[in-house]
């Protein structure tokens, strides 16, 4: 962790800011309640909250260190040993797992708070103001130090690793981007023959005897199997930017080219089996693919 003087240089925090914090604590702790009550009411929206606030004992400790937290933030003594207890709050979220998107999220609902407060108690502009730069500085001061916990424990796996590690770890680095660009390609040369099968579809309605019903509905699943190409391949430009591939778009491809199946073999009574168990086929990826949308925040790969 950086040091606490360097840290309060880097961010140009002065004695005057945290004389002012000073001076926002007991309005600050008055507020403390609510905070608390307002911030729980925030953080259940994230999915997984109660993965880690399990049960009325978690809930009740954790309430208790968040106040104390909270009104710690406007103390007005910023030394060794008020950044020693922030950095080991840190260390309790990376041993929990808690992801470093909830606690940067968390943060901008408390800097929403504290900047709400002092907008709805405004004295004078040039007060306002100082109030405001000291409130900014600190959250971010704090901040930094709990997230700085995580890149230290990402930095010591990576130190640990002996040198052959290292190169392996590079190596199947590389190997993964490639591979991601690679089955881009095959994906764009799928949508490619997707659009090849719907226009041989429209060539076969008008220039053979396979029947007007039989076209559309073949010429329709042809469609339906270009529109789930496309939409996986809209998920994989996600993923080589640095977001989530939803595992749903492959279940919703197979989904289509069975659906296209299906409307052709409707209209053959030779068809029945296969039709029954292609549609039962369909009905259990559909399931698969309700579930996926249903938890979509932990399905994401």
């Amino acid at each position: 962790m950086l040091h606490y003087g360097s840290l309060k240089e880097h961010y140009k925090f002065t004695e005057d800011e945290a004389r002012l914090l000073r001076e926002l604590q007991p309005r600050m702790e008055k507020l403390a309640d609510r905070f608390i009550d307002e911030f729980y009411d925030y953080i259940w929206g994230f999915g997984k909250t109660v993965q880690f606030l399990k049960n009325k004992d978690i809930i009740a400790h954790h309430r208790k260190k968040l106040k104390e937290w909270f009104v710690d933030l406007f103390c007005g003594t910023y030394d060794m040993a008020y950044f020693m207890r922030l950095y080991k709050i840190g260390e309790t979220h990376v041993k929990i797992g808690l992801p470093t998107h909830y606690v940067n999220s968390a943060f901008t609902f408390v800097r929403t708070f504290v900047l709400k407060n002092i907008e709805e108690n405004f004295e004078s502009k040039s007060r306002h103001i100082e109030e405001i730069r000291a409130v900014e500085k600190i959250i971010d001061m704090n901040l930094d130090v709990l997230t700085s916990s995580y890149r230290e424990e990402e930095l010591g796996k990576l130190l640990s690793l002996s040198k052959f590690e290292k190169t392996v770890l590079t190596g199947l680095k590389k190997f993964n981007s490639y591979t991601n660009f690679f089955l881009a390609g095959a994906l764009a040369l799928v949508a490619f023959f997707s659009i090849g099968l719907f226009l041989y579809d429209i060539y076969l309605l008008f220039f053979s005897d396979i029947g007007i019903e039989k076209g559309i509905l073949t010429i329709l699943g042809s469609l339906l199997v270009l529109w789930a190409a496309i939409e996986l391949i809209h998920e994989e430009i996600n993923h080589l930017q640095g977001k989530g591939f939803a595992i749903g778009a492959f279940i919703m491809l197979a989904m289509a080219a069975l659906i296209r199946k299906v409307l052709i073999y409707s209209l053959s009574a030779e068809k029945a089996e296969e039709l029954v168990t292609v549609g039962a086929v369909i009905v259990g990826l559909a399931i698969a693919y309700w579930l996926v949308g249903a938890n979509k925040k932990t399905l994401i790969i």
